[in-house]
C-alpha cells in the first residue's frame, strides 16, 4: 500500500487545505487521475496520481488541515482485494497520522463547510460529481450549494465559478446535509460568513479567507525581515505606445499590451545586470543563472504571481501569449506548483486601473520587485519646446541585504532605456 502525503504545491507552502476529494474509497485511480483538490497559500489545485490502484481510505476530510508530508490517503496496489467502501462519516472521522498544532494566530477555527458529503447511489457509494473547476468546488463548498443538481455552463458542461455564483445569487440548490454521525453537540448551522460587531452594529465582520491570512503573513515578514529602499523613474513612454501598435497591427488579431513590453524589457535588463537577479539567505548570495519574471495577477480572493520563465529568451509575443494563459488560469484556480514557483523577480502593473504611481512590497525570496503606474498626458519639453507627450512612472523596491543603491539605480537606468527605446527589446 501507498501512503499519499500532503505535497509542497508552491514554494511558501507550509499546509494544505483539503478543498474537495474527487475519488472516493473504492474507486480505481489510474496515473494522472485528479485526485483531490488542495487548497494552498496561492490557490486551488489540483492533484494528479502518480501510480495506479485502488483508493482504499481518506485520512483527511474535505475542509480539514494537513502538514507537508502528512498522510492524507492510501491507495492499494492495483489488482488487490478492493476495500469496502467507507462511509462518508468514517472517512471524515479519520485523523491526519500526524496533526500539526494550529499556530496561535489561526487558533481560532474557520467556518465548517457545509457540503462534506454527496448523495448516495444505490451501491451506497457517493454520486459521482459533475466536470467543475477546484474554484467553483471550493465556492460550492463554502456556500453550500449542491454541485449535481447544477448545469455548467463552461466546456463540455463543465461548472465554473459564474454558474455557483448564478446559484448563491437564485438561493440554491442547497447541499446534502453531513451524515448524522458528523453532526456535533453545538447547533449544526454554520456561522454567517458576515457577522455585525456586537459593538458597533454599523460595521460588518468578514472572516479573513486563507489567502488573506497568508498574503498578510508573508507581507508583513517581507516588510520586517527585509530592509526595503525605493528608486522613482519617470520613463517617456510615446516610443513605446508606438511601437506597441505597431507590433499589434503586425500580429493582428493577437494582441501585445504595454505590461508585456515591460516585462521583456525587465527581463533583458536582468540579463544584463545579474547582481540584481538574486537572493539573499543568512549564509550566502544566491545568484540566478535564469531570468523568471514574475507577474502579479489579481484575483477574486487576493493577489497571485505566476512566473513567466526564462522571459529573457521568449519573444514579446510569446511572453503576451504565456502571461494570459497564466492569469487565466489563475482566475480559475488551475495553476500548478512549477507555474507559482521559481521567480527571480517581480512586476506589479496597476496602470491600467489609473494608478500614477506605487511601491510593490517585495515578494520573498526575490530581491526586488517593479511597480509600474499609468500611462499618462503630460506636457514635455523636447528641442526647447513644450509639446504633449506620455509619461509613465515605474518604482523599483529593492531588498538592500542582496544589493546595494547605485547597482539597483543602474538597472533602473538601463530598464528606462530599453522602455524609451523599445526596439533594443527585440534587437
Amino acid at each position: 500500500m501507498t501512503e499519499i502525503l500532503m505535497p509542497r504545491l508552491s514554494d511558501t507552502m507550509e499546509e494544505g487545505v483539503i478543498s474537495s476529494w474527487q475519488k472516493q474509497p473504492g474507486d480505481e485511480v489510474a496515473v494522472g487521475d485528479v485526485i483531490v483538490d488542495i487548497e494552498t497559500d496561492k490557490a486551488v489545485m489540483e492533484y494528479e496520481a502518480y501510480e495506479a490502484g485502488v483508493l482504499e481510505k481518506i485520512l483527511v476530510a474535505e475542509g480539514e488541515t494537513a502538514a507537508i508530508g502528512a498522510p492524507i490517503a492510501v491507495i492499494a496496489p492495483a489488482g488487490g482485494a478492493r476495500p469496502e467502501p467507507a462511509p462518508a462519516a468514517e472517512a471524515a472521522a479519520v485523523p491526519a497520522a500526524e496533526p500539526k498544532p494550529e499556530p496561535a494566530a489561526e487558533a481560532a477555527p474557520e467556518p465548517a463547510p457545509v457540503a462534506t458529503a454527496a448523495p448516495p447511489r444505490a451501491n451506497g457509494r457517493p454520486a459521482a460529481r459533475p466536470p467543475s473547476s477546484p474554484l467553483a468546488r471550493r465556492l460550492a463548498r463554502d456556500h453550500g450549494i449542491d454541485l449535481t443538481a447544477l448545469s455548467g455552463s463552461g466546456p463540455g458542461g463543465r461548472i465554473v465559478r459564474a454558474d455557483i455564483e448564478a446559484a448563491v445569487r437564485a438561493g440554491g440548490p442547497a447541499a446534502p446535509a453531513p451524515a448524522a454521525a458528523l453532526a456535533p453537540a453545538a447547533p449544526t448551522a454554520p456561522a454567517p460568513a458576515v457577522q455585525a460587531r456586537a459593538d458597533d452594529p454599523d460595521v460588518e465582520a468578514v472572516p479573513l479567507n486563507r489567502f488573506r491570512k497568508v498574503a498578510a503573513r508573508r507581507l508583513t515578514e517581507s516588510k520586517r525581515e527585509a530592509p526595503h529602499f525605493y528608486l522613482n523613474r519617470e520613463v517617456d513612454a510615446e516610443a513605446l505606445l508606438a511601437f506597441r501598435a505597431t507590433l499589434n497591427e503586425a500580429l493582428a488579431p493577437a494582441k501585445v499590451s504595454v505590461n508585456d513590453l515591460v516585462v521583456k524589457a525587465v527581463a533583458t535588463a536582468l540579463r544584463e545586470h545579474p547582481a540584481v537577479n538574486v537572493s539573499y539567505t543568512e549564509e550566502n548570495l544566491l545568484f540566478h543563472k535564469r531570468v523568471h519574471v514574475g507577474v502579479a495577477v489579481a484575483v477574486e480572493d487576493g493577489l497571485v504571481v505566476p512566473v513567466v520563465r526564462d522571459a529573457d529568451r521568449m519573444s514579446v509575443s510569446q511572453i503576451g501569449r504565456e502571461t494570459r494563459e497564466l492569469a487565466a488560469k489563475a482566475r480559475d484556480g488551475k495553476l500548478s506548483a512549477r507555474e507559482m514557483s521559481g521567480g527571480t523577480f517581480s512586476v506589479s502593473n496597476l496602470g491600467m486601473f489609473g494608478v500614477d504611481s506605487f511601491s510593490a512590497v517585495i515578494n520573498p525570496p526575490e530581491a526586488a520587485i517593479l511597480a509600474v503606474g499609468a500611462v499618462r498626458d503630460e506636457p514635455v519639453v523636447r528641442d526647447g519646446q513644450v509639446v504633449p507627450g506620455k509619461r509613465m512612472t515605474v518604482t523599483l523596491s529593492v531588498d538592500h541585504r542582496a544589493t546595494d543603491g547605485a547597482t539597483a539605480a543602474k538597472f533602473l537606468a538601463r530598464l528606462a532605456e530599453l522602455l524609451q527605446n523599445p526596439l533594443l527589446i527585440v534587437a
